[in-house]
């Protein structure tokens, strides 16, 4: 299993057009891939479209991403998108799939940059901490980069920000979150985004 991101930044007033657009596009008979989630950015960089996919494998999805490379009207939306962006991932061994759901109001999309070498170590914090976290909340994906610098990217639903803020100082609190180990990985560059499920998106 393969998952991409794609981030569309839009041009000002036009995303409920680029998701429309992106729709359409994604069930047309030469699109590959699963449509797993389709957020727009409140908090962070705005004026974003992220479209979470996921793949078969590999071949899959660098099919799908020299398809759309290719187009002069990616996802239909050509005129309308200031700048795309791919982001190529592999899963966290451990975690199940992503499924489709309702499984909250808002998103939080966060990227960690690593050391070198970093990636093992990570999943193996991760690993051990994820089970008590995820009794607090639910995870969407973890997933490690496949292209660019080392980092990992990791997608968590909540109801509202005020259970986010709740849930993460009870994680920090019981001493279950961060990961032990997990940080002595990072390179302390991080960024993240807060995103809200658009209406085609099978995560809800």
């Amino acid at each position: 299993m393969r998952y991409d991101i794609a981030t569309l930044t839009v041009r000002l007033g036009k995303a409920g057009a680029v998701v429309a657009a992106v729709d359409a596009a994604l069930k047309a008979p030469e699109a590959k891939g699963r449509l797993l989630g389709c957020w727009a950015s409140e908090i962070g960089t705005l004026n974003q479209v992220i479209l979470l996919r996921s793949f078969a494998d590999e071949t899959e999805l660098l099919s799908e991403r020299q398809r759309l490379l290719s187009s002069g009207n990616p996802f239909g939306a050509g005129e309308d998108i200031a700048r795309l962006a791919f982001d190529s991932y592999a899963p966290f061994p451990f975690l199940p799939p992503v499924q489709p759901g309702k499984l909250g109001a808002v998103y939080e999309i966060r990227t960690y940059m690593l050391k070198h070498g970093g990636v093992p170590a990570t999943i193996a914090a991760w690993q051990a901490a994820v089970p008590a976290r995820v009794a607090l909340s639910p995870l969407v994906i973890a997933m490690y980069a496949l292209d660019g610098p080392p980092r990992f990217t990791h997608i968590w639903p909540f109801a509202s920000l005020d259970q986010r803020a709740a849930v993460r100082a009870d994680a920090v609190a019981k001493g279950i979150w961060p990961p032990k180990g997990g940080p002595e990985w990072l390179t302390g560059e991080m960024y993240s985004t807060i995103a809200l499920p658009t209406a085609i998106s099978p995560l809800a």
